[in-house]
């Protein structure tokens, strides 16, 4: 028996986006129903964000017992159990799960429904037994890995970031296809967990990011003993009893790698198939649903966030759209709106790679010579050299007045490094007000607050400036 429900809100997808969404909306009084087919918190607590970092914790801990960069402190290989180290992941899981729970969010008011929502019509929703009649719509479905069609590929025996996770047994061999932040990370953690791993790409690795700071993490990642092989063609895939191999080409030379297990990661798909889309009168093609500036689609009360949006495909995103969401809803605020000026990402490698706002080879194509570059490297870092984690830099774009443009960020703790950089772009600062900070010593920050003051040496200590210093230094003081 079907049962209407009426509402001020429906919203499809219990990811991070729709859960922000759902919470906001539910405490500020709206009538709100929250609808997921799937596991609540969505990809990111799962499959994503969450596991991922739990895989890289371990492997990061592992790894620091071969080093031996510090004097009286003897290096060793770990004794790693595989298995162990997944039940690692799935206590991280289980730990942050309740956040994300149905309880929790029908204890906030939200009426949440564990089922497959389609569109009806242009304002109501099925959800198993129940009709939804809303005001408004949010489409929080997210995305999904995807399979390239690769000649011998069996998507059935292959892994992806969705499947990783519940490999308990240590591969052999791992062969990762996509050389992105996704298949880098995976690649690296493997390794680390006393894994061989090779990594195809058809172009080169991270290629979103600055490309000097890339070289940095090539660099590691070979040190290490990973295999890369860049600007190549995967021909062909011949899966065995207990082993797979990438035939590839590269430059006309044909060459097999034979390994025990395949992750792909070269790419995701927008959640749409199953939504009736068509029926809401809501626009949508490959890369997702259409939408405004404003996260409008096509039909005017129902908005679309996160991966499904098409847009940059962060769980920091959703929740930011989510923001702009409950503006919108819940205090008519109608103009507010995306902007992606000051996105922050991180690659959490080691040594991790971050970026906001425009790279130097952006910046230079939209204002050709006009910009300013300032570096400072972590080896002249007090607090990185008494860590012995020196690998990396700091490199900032601004244009010729010192309008902060962008910041690219190599080495230990940069995805935290680069919040400081996200909200000076975020609030149209000048590389000044970092130069005025007072940054506290010893600490990895400080590199910050060097690269800003290295933006001002060519023009602090040319001849003009001493020729004033020269001057005023014949005043009297006071």
């Amino acid at each position: 028996m079907t049962k209407t429900i009426k509402v001020d809100l429906c919203i499809i997808g219990a990811g991070s986006g729709g859960l922000s969404v759902a919470a906001g909306a539910a405490q500020l009084g709206l009538k709100t129903v929250l609808i997921e087919r799937a596991e609540m918190g969505g990809d990111c607590l799962n499959t994503g964000c969450v596991p991922s970092k739990a895989l890289l914790a371990a492997a990061k801990r592992a790894h620091m017992h071969r080093k031996d960069d510090i004097k009286g402190i003897a290096p060793h290989e770990p004794e790693i159990d595989f298995t162990a180290v997944k039940d690692h992941v799935f206590d991280t899981i289980k730990t942050i799960e309740p956040n994300d729970s149905p309880e929790r969010f029908r204890s906030l008011g939200v009426n949440v429904i564990l089922e497959e929502g389609r569109f009806t019509g242009p304002d109501t929703i099925q959800a198993g037994e129940h009709i939804i009649k809303a005001r408004y719509f949010v489409i929080a479905t997210g995305s999904r890995a995807v399979v390239p069609p690769i000649p011998g590929l069996d998507k059935n025996k292959v892994f992806t970031n969705e499947t990783i996770f519940d490999l308990r047994e240590k591969p052999d061999h791992l062969l990762v296809i996509g050389g992105g932040p996704i298949g880098i990370e995976m690649a690296q953690a493997h390794k680390r967990l006393g894994v061989k791993v090779s990594v195809f790409d058809m172009a080169s690795i991270l290629p979103r990011d600055d490309q000097s700071n890339v070289a940095i993490v090539r660099e590691a990642l070979l040190k290490e003993g990973i295999d890369l092989h860049e600007r190549v063609s995967i021909k062909e895939v011949k899966h065995g009893d207990k082993t797979v191999t990438l035939v590839i080409e590269k430059d006309g030379a044909v060459q097999e790698v034979t390994g025990s297990h395949i992750l792909v990661a070269a790419g995701r798909a927008p959640n749409t198939d199953g939504l009736n889309l068509d029926k809401a009168g809501v626009t949508f093609e490959k890369r997702g649903i259409t939408v405004d500036a404003h996260l409008k689609t096509s039909n005017r009360k129902i908005f679309a966030i996160g991966d499904v949006s098409g847009g940059p495909q962060f769980t920091h995103v959703a929740g930011y759209h989510a923001g702009i969401i409950i503006r919108q809803i819940c205090f008519k605020m109608f103009w507010a709106k995306v902007d992606y000026k000051a996105l922050p990402w991180v690659t959490y490698t080691d040594p991790e790679l971050a970026q906001v706002g425009l790279t130097e080879d952006e910046a230079r194509k939209k204002y050709g010579d006009e910009i300013k570059v300032a570096e400072w490297h972590f080896d002249e870092n007090d607090r990185a050299i008494a860590e012995r984690a020196t690998k990396g830099q700091i490199r900032v774009v601004t244009d010729k007045k010192g309008l902060i443009l962008g910041a690219s960020l190599v080495g230990p703790s940069a995805g935290e490094l680069i919040g400081l950089w996200a909200l000076a772009i975020t609030n149209g600062l000048k590389i000044g007000a970092v130069t005025g900070m007072i940054a506290p010593y010893p600490t990895l920050g400080e590199i910050s607050k060097r690269a800003a003051g290295a933006w001002y040496t060519p023009s602090l200590f040319s001849d003009k400036t001493r020729r004033i210093v020269g001057w005023l230094h014949k005043l009297p003081i006071g």
